[in-house]
């Protein structure tokens, strides 16, 4: 028999939870029964609220992938149905492998148990032998730093302390599949480190992590797909930068219309976000920008770029209305929306003289200077009549092992003698070695 390729196969499922809306008054039994015997019993109002609505998803064995979507979206939802807290209304839902999950904060401890005692309970619930949770007993206990604190009934616990524990417990359990929840955002800096480490192990050993979150930034950094949900639907599946890309302009599109449009009834699902084209934003002033280009000297389309490569920054643009007070901006942000550079022709003293009914506006970078990762560049046209935005995504490259975000020209010197650490030229004056970065 064939193993099977995904660890988590869902099928047009849909899950809705009934609502009941109960007569405000006071009754009796007498009087219900009275009402019973003459046929006069009200009915009492029911409907349905429907989390999801034919969600259609595979997740792969071995990847890691981030979940994103507003609150109320059903994110939480789809979650519990995975680990089966939840069953479906309707459609099918695969499992393959054992799952282990972090859901709600202390979720399975019992507060008056010793956190020794709960780790016993939740593994075996988790589906280990009573020896098996024996035996890594002492390594979850090493793991969640409770020390004295473990024997302790888990009541008197802090967040924090409930979050190591459930941590400590859900990893060390040996399953195939990892569930997670935005539980990880309660722990301190020492602790998100140490379970960031921990994640990444499990990513080496090949298991599978599903990850709920509002940082984007992390789904960018650390997963391999992301899915958006919108609404109770899976949106969209795919690369996570091209997701979490696509996201934000349709928040920003949703946030620029609320002033000046009403929006569609939300469903019980959260609602959905309007659909936006992937690399423009909200365009609503005189001077609109169609789209935005990275090209190399000649104009030739880059997609794939070096830290040392010179790019040209192409926004095509139309303008509908005489403007005078026009500005443009080019912003550089990281996966995770973070501003790495920003200038304008305002601030820099740029004079538009003449500006043509269309044309491109051209941005020249002689050395790019970032390190590898994934980044976008969004040019706006701003003005007392309104602003036009559009931005593109794009790769940098490098087989520099550097750090950070930027990699600035410089070079290594190696001077004989203690007193070049203090600055003092040295007695030779002759470097021993250079090498030029």
């Amino acid at each position: 028999m064939t193993e099977p390729m995904d660890a988590i196969i869902l099928k047009d499922v849909v899950k809705s939870f009934r609502k009941r809306t109960i007569r405000g008054e006071y009754t009796t039994f007498k009087s219900e029964l009275l009402r019973w015997l003459r046929g006069k019993r009200q009915a009492r109002d029911a409907s349905l609220i429907t989390a999801l609505r034919g969600i259609n998803l595979a997740i792969p064995k071995g990847k890691t992938v981030g979940i994103i979507g507003r609150n109320g979206s059903g994110k939480s939802t789809l979650l519990k149905l995975i680990t089966g807290i939840y069953t479906p209304t309707s459609g099918d839902l695969q499992i393959n492998g054992r799952i282990s999950a972090l859901l709600d904060l202390g979720a399975g401890f019992h507060p008056d148990f010793s956190g020794r005692e709960n780790i016993l309970i939740n593994g075996i619930i988790l589906g280990m032998t009573r020896a098996e949770v024996r035996a890594r007993m002492d390594e979850i206990i090493a793991f969640s730093e409770l020390g004295e604190f473990i024997d302790e009934p888990v009541r008197t616990y802090s967040s924090g302390m409930y979050m190591r524990l459930a941590f400590a417990v859900a990893t060390h359990v040996d399953p195939d599949i990892l569930i997670i929840d935005e539980i990880l955002a309660v722990g301190d800096e020492h602790f998100s480190k140490k379970s960031l480490a921990k994640m990444m192990d499990f990513k080496r050993q090949g298991k599978t992590i599903v990850l709920v979150t509002h940082e984007l930034g992390t789904v960018e950094r650390w997963c391999d797909l992301a899915a958006w949900i919108d609404g109770g639907y899976v949106r969209r599946v795919g690369k996570p930068s091209e997701v979490t890309a696509e996201y934000r302009e349709a928040i920003s599109l949703a946030e620029a219309q609320s002033a000046a449009f009403t929006p569609p009834a939300l469903t019980e699902g959260g609602g959905a976000l309007p659909q936006v084209p992937a690399a423009t934003l909200p365009s609503e002033g005189p001077v609109r920008i169609h789209s935005v280009q990275l090209t190399d000297a000649q104009g030739a389309p880059l997609e794939l770029l070096s830290p040392e490569q010179g790019v040209e920054v192409r926004a095509a643009f139309a303008v509908d209305e005489a403007c005078e007070d026009v500005d443009f901006e080019v912003r550089l942000q990281a996966a995770d929306g973070r501003t790495l550079y920003e200038t304008s022709t305002r601030r820099e003293s740029v004079v538009l003289s003449r500006m043509p009914s269309q044309g491109v506006l051209r941005f020249l970078i002689e050395r790019l200077g970032v390190l590898g990762g994934e980044y976008s560049l969004v040019v706006s046209a701003r003005s007392s009549k309104g602003d036009s935005s559009a931005r593109c995504v794009f790769k940098v490259v490098s087989e520099d092992e550097d750090e950070g975000v930027f990699r600035p020209p410089h070079r290594w010197l190696v001077e004989a003698g203690l007193e070049a650490q203090s600055g003092v030229p040295c007695a030779s004056g002759t470097p021993q070695r250079v090498v030029v970065g």
